[in-house]
């Protein structure tokens, strides 16, 4: 088991600085609009950088995205056109993969390999945002959720993407020590709150227990 001392904080103005290709992020979330701070965040400085930026999300997280970035000055439908900015719907790409309630692992791969094709095809650095297992974890799916995290962490390192997920935390309601701990070590970094007001945002893991 990890225990808290395998992580440590980290200043705002490092997080986005400091993500790398492979790197695989949580955001544990009170509120929509904590949550839509950080998306912004992770697509608009994606979009400065020069990186493709995918977002697969429900459509109305879709819609307040959109919202934002318009109001921050992006083109959302110059970049959509450009394939910079590649928004999907979470659910239509859940079901191409999804089998009788668990993710089929040959499908994943063939679904996610086009898409990440796709973004990668003007030689673009690639970040991702999946909400994907949040949709499964809301459903009480809780062995698929952890099931679809590994299967992204085992393709990403092989694509050298960084990704992006979040979960509400009023999901997070029974044995929740055990399931926050489950949802966390899946992943290399943790966002604790909103990085748009906070000052020390997330945790780093740096070290590895068992």
């Amino acid at each position: 088991m990890r225990t808290e001392e395998n992580w440590k904080h980290a200043k705002v103005d490092t997080f986005w600085g400091e993500l790398a290709p492979c790197d695989h992020v949580v955001q544990l979330y009170e509120t929509d609009e904590i949550f839509l701070d950080t998306l912004a965040g992770f697509v608009g400085e994606g979009i400065k950088a020069g990186d493709c930026v995918v977002v697969i999300a429900t459509e109305n997280h879709i819609a307040d995205l959109n919202r934002r970035m318009a109001y921050e000055g992006l083109q959302t439908e110059a970049l959509i056109a450009s394939d910079q900015y590649i928004p999907l719907d979470a659910d239509k790409t859940l079901a191409a993969f999804m089998r009788n309630g668990w993710p089929d692992d040959e499908q994943f791969i063939n679904t996610v390999s086009q898409i990440i094709k796709r973004a990668q095809s003007k030689n673009r650095n690639v970040r991702a945002f999946g909400e994907m297992v949040a949709i499964l974890w809301a459903q009480g799916n809780s062995g698929a959720t952890v099931r679809l995290e590994h299967l992204w962490n085992e393709f990403c390192e092989k694509q050298a993407f960084s990704l992006f997920c979040a979960y509400p935390k009023s999901g997070f309601t029974m044995e929740v020590d055990e399931s926050l701990m489950n949802i966390c070590c899946a992943h290399a970094k943790i966002i604790s709150g909103s990085i748009k007001h906070a000052t020390e945002v997330f945790y780093q893991r740096t070290v590895q227990t068992f």
